[in-house]
């Protein structure tokens, strides 16, 4: 009985000690945590309040000015409101000023503070920077110092982590494998694909004009869509539109998903939430996925020992185990590849068919020009299938190309981030100050392109682009620098190809029910389509 009771006592004793440390350890614990959580409320109010307050008074000591923006949200209230009051506006047919409709705040702030202004998008600061010459000291910047920002999770989901949104040493890794397939002898190789993807389409156009006598009004946007996709699928993947089908309609919708997002503000850790939207993005990657794998899988059971010479072809002999291309760095993985796919799926696509599209709306409402082609078409090529020699020698052809890219072009903004305190002329820019380039703005400066910078005229171009305007990197539908466009030949190409087998063929008008509503959904589309009235050609 004594030792049973001095058995107990000695156990509570133990016990009493080990609760102690237990309790010790778990009041370090705690406090830890709130150490932790006091520092990160700390810092999350440092970054909310005194950063834009000090940011913005920097920038005032230096003569930049701008809107006043709310806790949180920025100016992203007001930026909402003028671009849905923006979208509301209809523009005559001969208006090509649309930035009153694409970017309204950015013309009601550059008449309040000047053309450099200072803005807030949530917790991110913006400066706009609208002269030439220090838009091409960021885009021609080889160091890194301004980087691309990094995608919201919606366009990360449509492009990939792709070309475009790579960085340093990744993405001239990726830039050296997808490089040698976008060479101009590679290019021309691909006149014939292109064309006869083209011939389908103008066909049924031919005989729907033929069954209503002679005319028919087609809405060619959408079409040309289809156009471009089988373009893309059949020259870089080896595939066709039919095969691709299910990742273009897919990326569509994450188009749309993406387009509503952009003007919402990041939450950490949003995307990772179970909500509707996010499980309908995850469902549209998974399928993309699983298609551009399909694509892959062919080439892999292919019996050539090659992987073909296109787009996909290239990217998989890089893939390929090689002890030395290892060492150098050059590989890509197949999950690289997917993500390539991605960006050229939808960026091989996109921005030709949108190219087209207006190309079509400009030559419709500009009868004198459709002429003009189509007199050098039919003189260069006849009415044979063009090949690149003949395309060579159009002229004409591409000045009213780069004028739609000017008044048209596809991309409205471009962003870099600074990726420490920088010094771009004047202006001293702390790091992590987001610098914006709104092009629309930059193509219609009359101190740069002239008086008629609002106005369609493709003889600006009659000497090349670095003479057009008074900067010679003016242009900038396809960026500039080393992070320039990689596929801007094979657009250009391609818009060539069809717009000349387009005016062997038919003469355009301008549909009565087109509403001149151009509108940004990631890229400059009509927001009703583009309905014209075609008629074939006796030729």
């Amino acid at each position: 009985m004594t030792i049973s009771l001095q058995c107990y006592h000695i156990f509570r004793e133990g016990f009493k000690g080990l609760l102690a440390r237990e309790m010790s350890n778990l009041e370090l614990v705690l406090g830890a945590l709130v150490v932790v959580l006091i520092t990160s409320f700390w810092r999350g109010l440092v970054y909310l309040t005194w950063r834009p307050y000090a940011i913005t008074e920097r920038f005032k000591k230096q003569g930049v000015g701008g809107p006043t923006g709310k806790f949180w949200s920025g100016s992203l209230e007001e930026i909402q409101s003028m671009r849905m009051a923006g979208r509301k506006l209809i523009l005559d047919i001969n208006s090509h000023d649309i930035t009153p409709r694409v970017l309204p705040h950015y013309l009601k702030w550059i008449s309040q503070y000047g053309e450099t202004f200072l803005y807030w998008f949530g917790p991110h600061p913006r400066i706009c920077i609208t002269d030439p010459e220090l838009a091409k000291q960021v885009l021609s910047n080889k160091f890194g110092f301004f980087p691309k920002v990094t995608p919201i999770p919606s366009v990360l989901a449509l492009f990939g982590k792709g070309l475009p949104f790579t960085q340093g040493s990744e993405w001239a890794r990726h830039r050296h494998v997808i490089s040698p397939a976008f060479t101009m002898d590679k290019l021309k190789m691909m006149t014939n694909k292109m064309a006869e993807c083209a011939q389908p389409m103008l066909e049924r156009w031919q005989e729907q004009a033929t069954k209503t006598g002679g005319q028919r009004e087609i809405e060619v946007s959408s079409q040309f869509q289809e156009l471009t996709a089988d373009v893309i699928a059949h020259t870089a993947f080896g595939s066709s539109y039919a095969e691709g089908k299910v990742v273009f309609l897919a990326q569509k919708e994450l188009q749309s998903l993406a387009a509503e997002s952009i003007l919402n503000v990041s939450i950490p850790g949003y995307k990772y939430l179970p909500t509707r939207r996010n499980l309908h993005k995850r469902k549209l990657e998974r399928r993309v996925k699983s298609t551009l794998m399909h694509i892959i899988q062919g080439r892999l059971d292919s019996k050539d020992s090659s992987h073909g010479n296109d787009l996909l072809g290239l990217m998989m002999e890089s893939c390929r185990l090689d002890p030395g291309q290892e060492q150098k760095g050059q590989i890509l993985s197949i999950n690289e590849i997917i993500d390539e796919c991605k960006t050229f799926f939808f960026a091989g696509q996109d921005t030709t068919s949108h190219l087209l599209t207006w190309t079509v709306f400009l030559l419709c409402t500009n009868q004198e020009w459709q002429e003009r082609l189509r007199e050098e078409v039919l003189r260069e090529c006849g009415t044979e299938i063009p090949n690149a020699d003949m395309l060579s020698k159009l002229k004409l052809v591409t000045m009213v190309l780069l004028e739609a890219l000017r008044l048209y072009g596809p991309v409205v903004m471009m962003q870099r981030n600074a990726a420490k305190d920088m010094t771009l002329g004047n202006l001293v820019i702390p790091k992590n100050t987001r610098l914006t380039i709104p092009i629309v703005i930059i193509h219609r400066n009359k101190e740069v392109w002239g008086a008629d910078a609002d106005e369609f005229n493709p003889l600006r171009f009659k000497n090349g682009i670095s003479k057009a305007a008074k900067h010679p990197n003016a242009l900038l539908a396809f960026s500039i620098g080393p992070r320039a466009c990689i596929g801007q030949n094979f657009a250009m190409l391609e818009a060539k190809t069809v717009t000349a087998m387009i005016l062997q063929r038919f003469t355009l008008s301008l549909s009565p029910n087109y509403i001149h509503a151009p509108v940004e959904m990631l890229t400059l589309r009509p927001q009703y389509g583009l309905p014209i009235l075609l008629s074939p050609l006796n030729v």
